[in-house]
């Protein structure tokens, strides 16, 4: 069977396969029969949320017609983070949900992403019998009266503002701090404000102009360094970068330095006295003896934050997230949100009397070098000789003072090469020899 989904649903160039309308009509129709057969339709609604790109205008209107043509009515909640659709989706009557979002990509890829009536994501199995009914078009069997759209942004900013009102007692906790937000010219850029001045932060905002063009340019959770610049100029507290589409955080401390996903999960696991944490494969070493030292139980998944929240459950932990940002507090949302972790960090720092620089200190963070190389195809790793063998070499060269990952994206033609080191001039040796390997090899 064909692949449609990837790490973190459908996502491509947009305008060009598989992000094409008349593709992406069919997956709704594919995705609403699935919601028929397994007897999850019962208010025949769906609501679909966007991030601030050009093309999301052009992949609502496919999945609107999508939709409606299988007789759910569609709710259009335009503008709204992932995490805010999914907090919705749960707290409504829908049946299921869409984001169109290509994250922290750039503005000319755009996707899909589904969540379910409860306001999770959709499983791997899920997903295999979507893109089965998709491939064989049981969905033209259906005839049904068709739906209706109608817009209902307010409606859903507003219950989204609540999540946040119920998690922070203290309505005026940051009363005081003075913060500087990176909106990423994403879907971030009105509602994260407007949270934080709430709560009495002194708040200024960086690229928070969307033109559908200049998401993620240079810009948010991915590009700190005008955050950086802009906590050192204003004399801020600290500053908060969020994605284009609002689930990942990445901070800057008073000192004008990156705070990454890795380190706000030490923190808050310090702060809120964690036994058990869920990260990724791709979390930093200096993580892994954090957990060691503070006797706290580490589980580590494969890329991906439906996977970090899926072991969560398993493992009963209220903690998980990814380096890049994703962080979930379970007891209050079950996929990776930036603002509302964005709100926990600086309650944190208020509480605590500290500065992020020093609450950082919690964690040593060993240096880290990544790597990204287009590839013409994704053979395995194991069936490329001198891939395979450049990276036992180096595992074996950095032995316990070191790590090697490397792994293909789920959402692009690309491999990732990821090292760490004792020092950075040993992790860029060790990135530059497996490059090598697969320059030689399979790169395009």
């Amino acid at each position: 069977m064909r692949k449609l989904f990837g790490t973190d649903g459908i996502r491509g160039k947009a305008n060009t396969y598989p992000i094409i309308p008349e593709l992406i009509l069919n997956i709704a129709r594919a995705t609403a029969c699935f919601f028929y057969e397994s007897n999850n339709i019962k208010s025949k609604k769906v609501i679909i949320g966007k991030d601030t790109r050009a093309s999301g205008f052009m992949i609502e209107s496919a999945l609107c017609a999508g939709f409606t043509s299988m007789g759910l009515d569609v709710e259009l909640a335009e503008v709204l983070p992932t995490p805010a659709l999914s907090y919705v989706t749960a707290k409504s009557d829908s049946d299921l949900s869409v984001m169109i979002s290509a994250s922290h990509n750039p503005y000319f890829d755009n996707g899909i992403k589904f969540f379910k009536g409860s306001g999770k994501k959709l499983t791997d199995k899920e997903q295999n019998e979507i893109t089965e009914i998709f491939y064989s078009k049981k969905f033209e069997n259906y005839e049904t009266e068709p739906g209706i759209i109608k817009k209902s942004h307010e409606k859903f900013i507003n219950l989204y503002k609540e999540l946040i009102v119920n998690y922070s007692k203290n309505k005026k906790i940051l009363s005081g701090k003075k913060i500087v937000l990176d909106a990423s010219n994403g879907a971030c850029y009105e509602i994260s404000p407007a949270v934080f001045r709430e709560l009495g932060a002194l708040v200024s905002v960086i690229n928070d102009k969307p033109d559908g063009y200049n998401i993620n340019k240079n810009c948010g959770s991915e590009h700190t360094s005008d955050l950086s610049s802009a906590v050192i100029s204003e004399k801020a507290d600290f500053g908060l970068a969020f994605d284009g589409d609002g689930d990942r955080l990445i901070a800057i401390d008073d000192k004008g330095e990156k705070v990454t996903g890795d380190q706000i999960l030490a923190i808050a696991a310090d702060f809120f006295n964690e036994k058990k944490i869920v990260s990724t494969v791709m979390s930093n070493l200096g993580l892994k003896k954090f957990c060691e030292e503070k006797s706290i139980s580490h589980i580590m998944t494969k890329v991906g934050d439906r996977y970090v929240y899926e072991a969560m459950l398993e493992e009963n932990a209220r903690l998980g997230g990814e380096d890049s940002g994703h962080i979930i507090f379970l007891d209050y949302q079950n996929t990776g949100d930036g603002i509302l972790s964005g709100v926990i960090l600086s309650e944190i720092v208020a509480k605590s009397g500290k500065k992020l620089s020093e609450l950082k200190k919690s964690i040593n963070i060993y240096p880290q070098k990544l790597v990204n190389i287009e590839v013409e195809e994704k053979k395995p790793i194991e069936e490329i000789p001198e891939l395979k063998n450049a990276i036992n070499t180096i595992e074996k060269k950095l032995d316990k003072g070191g790590r090697v990952l490397v792994r293909y994206s789920g959402t692009q033609n690309m491999i990732r090469i990821m090292c760490e080191a004792e020092t950075m001039e040993m992790a860029d040796e060790a990135c530059e020899f497996i490059s090598k390997a697969v320059k030689h090899t399979i790169a395009k």
